[in-house]
């Protein structure tokens, strides 16, 4: 494979983690500071923390994604690396998911108090979408897995 196009996946990897980053060092906190004077305590540090604690997670999935095309870069694609790394980015995904569920009782409450239905709905979305890159990552898996096999077979008997 040219070495160019994993090189263009690989600076895509890095600024779709910016945002995030710049989410978590900047907005996030004014985002707490701006529902302090709403909302008591007890229902912003739990949304906060799972919010922060979705960034792991999440910086932990990318880094696999680069490990994956450098993989690629190597001809090692077909790999039980490989496989290990899609492994961590479906489980990425679905604690991420899980993550962002558990903040949908705190979201709801504030979209109730300020009468926007289209915040718990955006909630619901951004809750579903690491679950649609889980079953995706899942299919790749095995996908990769079951050609892992072939290739094993297929070089036994030559």
């Amino acid at each position: 494979m040219v070495r160019g196009t994993t090189l263009i996946l690989k600076v895509t990897v890095f600024v779709i983690a910016l945002p995030i980053l710049a989410l978590c060092i900047f907005v996030l906190p004014l985002i707490a500071k701006e529902a302090s004077e709403f909302y008591p305590a007890y229902w912003i540090y739990p949304a906060i923390t799972a919010l922060y604690a979705t960034a792991i997670p999440y910086f932990v999935a990318l880094f696999q994604a680069l490990r994956l095309l450098s993989y690629i870069d190597k001809d090692k694609a077909f790999s039980e690396l490989s496989v290990r790394a899609l492994k961590i980015i479906k489980y990425c995904a679905f604690t991420i998911s899980i993550l962002l569920a558990a903040c949908m009782p705190f979201l709801f409450v504030i979209a109730q108090d300020d009468d926007a239905p289209g915040l718990a709905a955006l909630g619901l979305v951004i809750t579903f979408a690491p679950i649609v890159i889980a079953v995706f990552a899942a299919v790749l898996e095995k996908l990769l897995k079951n050609a892992i096999e072939i290739k094993s077979e297929n070089d036994l008997t030559v």
